[in-house]
């Protein structure tokens, strides 16, 4: 008998079929002599609902009463599938996340598992009850419900893995996989069969909307082995594990992102420790700059162009001109037009000739590149945000045969 734990997102319980279709998959495993926990999503477009009624009452509600709020559309769907799998003759028990032994810190909105006590989940599962769990929360020290923020779900279902040492942990998303690209936009892209930890990592962190990078994170560092696959189709999906064959393929996947801008900062003095001033004004209050460009030396100055995440925009540019005369540039110009197109292998650092075919497809494709950034497993171009998806076809083409 093996223990599986199971991961439903909001488009697999969005209505009353689809939640009698995850409580057949459920029923079906445990009926196996599986031992099953079952963590749940908020119900289709729920989330969003919640947020928009909060902003009819408050323009800005506090963090904790929006995990207030946004914790009971899991809640919800957790005791809708627990009713359906009654209603098949299995017994159920559907518990809250802090229920469940999910502790946490405080920050509201984007809590980080602090600890996770096993104890009721193990009595139910030893009554021989499956447990469904709902996702994205759980309780502070405080006694206060947290979030784990958009996506979060799929964190708590790895983090029980972990805990319960489950024989594996399935993802069950409207896509029956991981794929070279999305599939949605580009017809050749093809599902993988398996994919390393690090390679999905960065294809979650450089675009890809599959599984949060959070919960890839969590699952290799401790060794959780993932399957990524359809609630509706029953076909095998793709596996996520420690190490994988990359012999065969060299680039898995290419990945586009659209949710960041460039931020130019002119005329920067040409002395040591600026571009360590200009960062560290932007790290104290926690603005992640990506891609990195700084122009030739020109009249004792320099230009320095980088990439953040568009929503940390006013931010960043309030704390530069906070600080403009201690770094003394003369001016700061933004691009929002500007798009990631990324390729991931775990090979690519051995093969020669990887940069230059990427670059070439661009070429060819008559588009032009901006800024670059490579990692072992990565190579990123920054490029016009109206070209990514040609740029993205482009680039698949060339390496995904």
């Amino acid at each position: 008998m093996a223990l599986v734990v199971m991961k439903f997102g909001g488009s697999s319980v969005a209505n009353r079929e689809r939640i009698q279709n995850v409580a057949g998959i459920i029923c079906s495993s445990a009926r196996e002599g599986n031992e099953v926990v079952a963590v749940v999503s908020a119900q289709g477009d729920t989330t969003d609902e919640l947020i928009a009624k909060a902003g009819e009452i408050s323009l800005k509600p506090s963090k904790r009463e929006m995990d207030m709020l946004l914790a009971t559309g899991e809640q919800a769907s957790a005791a809708l599938v627990a009713m359906a799998v009654d209603a098949l003759g299995v017994r159920s028990v559907a518990l809250t996340g802090w229920q469940a032994g999910f502790n946490t810190n405080a920050t509201h909105g984007s809590a980080r598992i602090k600890h996770l006590d096993t104890e009721r989940l193990r009595a139910e599962l030893d009554r021989n009850n499956v447990v469904i769990v709902a996702g994205f929360q759980g309780v502070d020290p405080a006694e206060d419900i947290t979030t784990l923020g958009r996506g979060g779900s799929d964190t708590s279902a790895v983090a029980l893995a972990a805990a319960l040492k489950a024989e594996v942990c399935k993802i069950y998303t409207d896509v029956d996989g991981v794929y070279t690209a999305d599939p949605r936009k580009i017809k050749k892209a093809r599902k993988l069969e398996e994919i390393s930890f690090d390679e999905m990592l960065e294809m979650s962190q450089l675009g890809a909307q599959v599984l949060l990078s959070r919960s890839v994170e969590l699952a290799k560092k401790y060794n959780v082995q993932v399957e990524v696959l359809s609630s509706l189709t029953g076909n095998p999906g793709t596996i996520v594990k420690e190490a994988v064959n990359v012999e065969g393929m060299l680039i898995r996947g290419v990945t586009k992102d659209t949710s960041f801008v460039s931020i130019s900062v002119i005329s920067v003095p040409d002395r040591t420790g600026i571009a360590y001033k200009l960062f560290s004004v932007l790290g104290s209050k926690g603005i992640s700059v990506d891609v990195i460009l700084q122009s030739v030396e020109r009249d004792e100055t320099r230009d320095i162009s980088f990439t953040i995440a568009e929503s940390e925009l006013e931010r960043a540019l309030a704390l530069l001109q906070e600080h403009k005369d201690s770094i003394g540039f003369r001016e700061l110009t933004v691009d929002k037009d500007v798009a990631k197109v990324s390729i991931i292998g775990s090979g690519m650092i051995s093969n020669a000739g990887v940069a230059s075919r990427m670059f070439g497809a661009l070429s060819d494709a008559g588009i032009s590149i901006r800024m670059i950034t490579t990692s072992e497993i990565q190579i990123s171009v920054i490029v016009d945000r109206k070209e990514v998806d040609r740029a993205v076809e482009a680039v698949h083409d060339e390496f995904i045969k």
